[in-house]
């Protein structure tokens, strides 16, 4: 049985019940003052424009009007859109040009990550090396290889030994860009799925060596299911980029020729700072918008269906 002293020791409960409430709730209100002025910043530059250019898509507002003088028209820009045969095409062509860059992006990049996740002399200098390409800023990449691939003074040209323009043709336009995007987008990949071989558990290939499985088994059976979560990211990074492609095209064709490299995103461009025609320009943003809002939720929606197995 406790004495008296050690009761009269110890303070009531009442009395610190307060003392402890007291700093939860200065740091929550901490929290909310440092986040609020980061927020307030953030709706300001990309919310307002983004609510404006959802207003702008229902208008047929011109720049020679006031900023909230356009007539409300409806649906009549969308329409407009899905009447135009340039949208139309343009969408085939984004998904066609984004799931051929992505489809090559991760092969080049598995294999490029495999070959540098040996143990060899001078192997960091080629994955110093690998970084290049990924840190030139696109648009001089493009410019670069726009001059590399000139009919008549490009060396692409001198090397083939055949005059062939590149970026003046239909079925060589989106080839070229194509490979420039590859060239450039596959370091990235590289170094993602290079940490997830680095990251991966060893046991699993000693006991597959062990039972007497091949290294096509063990990469087939064991490196390549481990590797799954690293390559849906690097899927979904780099549909989400392709899918907004820009810089590239816009430096070495600029939608042509014959708008073959016509994707949503240099349409998007091309009405609104070319033809300024602002309300089409910002239906088409909206519709590129939900349309990758819609490809992300398919993603989602496999990585959790994933998760939950």
């Amino acid at each position: 049985m406790a004495d008296a002293s050690t009761i009269l020791a110890k303070p009531p409960l009442a009395a610190t019940a307060p003392a402890r409430r007291r700093p939860l709730a200065l740091d929550r209100y901490f929290v909310t003052l440092t986040v609020l002025p980061t927020f307030v910043v953030m709706v300001a530059i990309f919310g307002l424009p983004l609510l404006f250019s959802l207003y702008l898509s229902f208008t047929g507002w011109s720049p020679n009007q006031a900023l909230l003088g356009g007539a409300f028209v409806g649906f009549d820009n969308y329409a407009d859109l899905f009447a135009d045969p340039v949208f139309i095409g343009s969408i085939g062509i984004t998904f066609g040009y984004t799931t051929a860059a992505v489809s090559a992006q991760l092969a080049a990049g598995l294999g490029i990550a495999l070959l540098l996740n040996v143990d060899l002399p001078y192997m960091r200098a080629f994955r110093t090396a690998l970084v290049v390409p990924m840190m030139i800023t696109p648009i001089v990449g493009a410019l670069c290889w726009k001059l590399l691939l000139d009919p008549s003074h490009g060396v692409v040209n001198y090397w083939l030994g055949q005059k062939i323009i590149w970026l003046g043709q239909p079925d060589t336009a989106m080839l070229a860009v194509w490979l420039v995007n590859v060239w450039q987008s596959t370091p990235y990949v590289a170094l993602i799925l290079l940490a997830g071989l680095r990251s991966l558990p060893s046991e699993p290939r000693e006991a597959a060596a062990i039972d007497g499985a091949s290294r096509w088994q063990m990469f087939l059976h064991i490196t390549l299911p481990l590797l799954k979560p690293y390559l849906l990211v690097a899927l979904l990074l780099r549909t989400i980029f392709e899918f907004r492609a820009f810089d590239n095209i816009y430096a070495m064709t600029g939608g042509g020729p014959a708008n073959a490299t016509m994707v949503l995103s240099m349409f998007t461009y091309l009405a609104s700072f070319v033809r300024f025609d602002f309300a089409l320009g910002a239906a088409a943003s909206w519709m590129m918008l939900l349309m990758s809002m819609l490809i992300c939720l398919f993603f989602i929606a496999v990585i959790r269906r994933r998760d939950a197995n």
